[in-house]
């Protein structure tokens, strides 16, 4: 497993991590056995990094991880545990990174997890009522305190990331990015490469499109969240679907699962990328490792850029709701 540095004074970590959302998330919940199970394969092959949050499953996913813990003795020390805040479900105010309410949830998520710090803590969702370099000291505090031992943000534009460093030294910047999603590399990449800032990359597998068991479009309208992207309503989920079959003829024909072959190019843009995968099966996350074996050459990024060419995907990302939150930038 090939490792990098989180941020520019932080821990040795696998360039590979698990995304906890599919524990309990806008997919559905797994079971603890089932949720256990991923981890346990995770640390057998070597992948030391938890991307978890407070709000997955209004913090069941915590919970599965902080049982994990509990019932291995010694896991905790293999593992850089991230988790996150800044959203505030039910509430009038969407996004809230006050002082006191990071803390509160930082409090409430350390005990969830049963630990008594956290390797990285992002803003899940940045709050404009704050200045970027505000936010900063109120993690900078939090690292003082002792209760995390890095800070990171979600969904930031460059902009809002150079501020924030202006303060304290910002570890981590998720954002998502695959070969469907490529807006990281309109200066989001550039700005992390320069600061030292990893970016962790979520949905690396473009929510499935980029793997051999597509979800159907019934499974997806299934889903709140993806029955409302417009990239899984019609008719731009059958197009996308027809465009991603180039791409797992590709992969069949480099003897890859597609999942695979989609995790291998999101690490190969550059030593300070980290592909968060989720997955709630071992079956999946075998095909998932399987990408952080392989190494790309340049005529391997021709022929895929060649069959998934920057823009391919049919629709938004995000519906005109969902990117309330997310920072755009270009």
């Amino acid at each position: 497993m090939k490792t990098i540095r989180l941020g520019t004074s932080g821990p040795q970590v696998s360039q590979f991590g698990i995304g906890a959302m599919s524990f309990a998330g806008i997919y559905g919940d797994a079971t603890f056995a089932e949720s256990h199970a991923v981890l346990d394969a995770c640390r057998a092959a070597g992948a030391t990094h938890i991307d978890t949050s407070n709000v997955y499953g209004m913090g069941r996913s915590e919970e599965i991880i902080g049982d994990w813990f509990k019932q291995r003795p010694g896991a905790r020390a293999d593992i850089v545990l991230a988790t996150k805040a800044g959203i505030a479900r039910g509430n009038e105010r969407p996004r809230n990174n006050d002082p006191d309410y990071l803390e509160a949830c930082l409090d409430e998520s350390l005990t969830r997890l049963g630990v008594d710090h956290v390797d990285l803590f992002y803003i899940h969702r940045y709050d404009a009522a704050h200045s970027p370099e505000d936010v900063a000291g109120t993690l900078k505090r939090l690292i003082d305190a002792g209760k995390t031992r890095a800070v990171g943000f979600s969904e930031i534009a460059p902009s809002t990331l150079r501020r924030a460093w202006t303060e304290c030294p910002i570890a981590a910047v998720q954002s998502e990015y695959s070969l469907s999603t490529r807006a990281p590399e309109l200066g989001l990449s550039q700005a992390c490469a320069k600061l030292g800032t990893t970016l962790v990359a979520f949905s690396p597998v473009g929510r499935s499109f980029l793997t051999d068991a597509p979800f159907s479009h019934a499974r997806a309208q299934s889903h709140a969240f993806l029955a409302n992207n417009p990239r899984f309503m019609e008719p731009n989920y059958s197009a996308n679907i027809t465009a991603t079959d180039r791409f797992r003829r590709l992969a069949a024909d480099m003897e890859l699962p597609a999942a695979a072959l989609a995790i291998a190019w999101v690490i190969s843009r550059g030593k300070h990328v980290l592909p968060i995968p989720g997955t709630k099966n071992t079956a999946h996350l075998a095909e998932l490792l399987r990408g952080t074996e392989v190494t790309l050459t340049a005529e391997d990024l021709d022929r895929i850029e060649a069959v998934l060419p920057v823009g391919w995907a049919h629709g938004d990302r995000y519906s005109d709701v969902q990117w309330q939150g997310p920072e755009r930038f270009s």
